[in-house]
């Protein structure tokens, strides 16, 4: 999107203030840019084109409810092709040439990670991930590298892998192989998993990483079913995953197969086949539904014309709006003012608000008045720890006869103890 006029970002307050009243009157608004890095093509394309209509959606009711400091939030979108080296160029157009003071994005943890460490930690630029899982994010924060100015609103791989673990056992998978994408999403999260896999009595029979974009797994799939194992879980995207899920069906292995989050997909199904994974089970993050939950369900699909239920989607939203409230709540544009924004809008005493243009005009209305608001999001009241992390509970389901269909959930409380049981590290504090 074009910003209808030319306003520098650092001097946006004082500009609304001053430029209102004759924006008005030639029938123009004031506005802020919103850097934007998803990956629209690619291996997580499906993810990202999701995710993407999300922020649009979000930023849309928050608009509609008046703007922050009465101007227009516009976006400035980049497709990272699902490819690093591409995401750090276009974060470094946006940071660098486009001076942006927040930047969404991305959607998988191998083009979030390089863009933190390569251009927003380095330049004191507010990120903020929908989907970016990997438990090295966290790392990073406990080692200072992010200046408090990376948030996520997705739980952390290093809580998947643990509820996966159990979920597998559960289901009488106790001798299982593992196939991950070979980048930092996928070795963090296999990791955990074997970790917390073996500690509750599991046996892993094999452990193999592939690299993304090959012709053919059939080197990988053969070394793996080579020892036997009972179970899959394969680590993957749905472009990658489908294509090791047909060598893996076609070369004999078993169908008792775990999936992780990114898996809960229709492309991926349509791809593989759905007579051949109706013993396919898998791990997402979950919601705790409240009106914005509703809302967005009953809105999305007549606005995006996609599945509210499609990876990344719900959360997506939420960090628009939690981006776009921040925003209102800063006293000035700048990455500091905005990540102060942010604790003020998810903190847990205040004024309880949700998704959507009616309860955005309360939102907005109370900031002005000096409240502080506790946004209950799409996935549920958001609050973030000290590393801009999230927690909730988590979705266990199943793909049967083509649909993926839920089992049930695991809460935040008792993720937390098992995770505890298990000697993992303990969460974060809020800030």
């Amino acid at each position: 999107m074009t910003d209808p006029i030319a306003i520098p970002l650092r001097a946006w307050l004082l500009a609304c203030a001053l430029l209102a009243p004759l924006a008005a009157a030639r029938g123009e608004d004031c506005s802020v840019t919103v850097g934007v890095v998803m990956e629209l093509t690619g291996t997580a394309g499906a993810y990202g084109q999701a995710a993407a209509k999300s922020l649009e959606m979000a930023f849309r009711d928050i608009n509609a409810a008046g703007g922050p400091h009465g101007c227009r939030i516009v976006t400035d979108t980049r497709d990272s092709q699902s490819q690093p080296s591409v995401a750090v160029d276009a974060a470094n157009q946006l940071v660098q040439l486009r001076k942006v003071p927040v930047l969404v994005g991305g959607i998988v943890s191998s083009v979030t990670l390089p863009i933190l460490t390569s251009v927003t930690g380095p330049a004191k630029v507010l990120q903020v991930s929908p989907a970016a899982s990997s438990p090295r994010l966290t790392e990073l924060g406990r080692e200072g590298r992010t200046g408090g100015l990376f948030f996520r609103t997705i739980t952390s791989d290093a809580l998947q892998g643990t509820v996966a673990a159990r979920f597998a056992l559960e289901r009488g998978l106790r001798r299982i192989a593992v196939i991950y994408v070979n980048n930092d999403f996928g070795s963090q999260l296999q990791r955990e998993f074997v970790r917390a896999y073996r500690a509750m009595g599991g046996t892993v029979t094999v452990v193999t990483p592939y690299n993304e974009r090959q012709g053919s797994y059939a080197a990988e799939v053969t070394a793996t079913l080579a020892q036997n194992p009972d179970a899959l879980y394969l680590i993957s995207t749905p472009v990658d995953g489908a294509t090791i899920a047909r060598a893996w069906i076609s070369q004999g292995g078993t169908r008792r197969l775990l999936l992780n989050d990114g898996m809960n997909s229709a492309d991926f199904i349509r791809a593989v086949g759905a007579k051949y994974l109706n013993d396919a089970y898998g791990t997402s993050s979950g919601t705790t539904p409240s009106a914005s939950t509703a809302y967005f369900n009953a809105e999305y699909r007549a606005f995006a014309h996609m599945d509210p239920a499609s990876p990344a989607a719900d959360r997506a939203y939420d960090a628009g709006a939690i981006v776009g409230l921040a925003l209102a709540a800063a006293s000035k544009p700048e990455p500091a003012a905005i990540r102060a924004g942010i604790l003020r809008v998810t903190d847990p005493r205040g004024l309880v608000v949700h998704a959507g243009r009616e309860e955005f005009a309360k939102a907005l209305a109370a900031l002005k008045a000096g409240k502080s608001l506790r946004y209950e999001g799409v996935i549920g009241p958001v609050a973030f720890d000290a590393y801009g992390d999230i927690t909730g509970p988590f979705r266990l389901w199943r793909i049967q006869d083509g649909v993926v269909t839920t089992l049930g959930e695991i809460s935040a409380e008792a993720v937390a103890a098992l995770n505890a049981r298990l000697g993992a590290a303990a969460p974060g504090t809020r800030p």
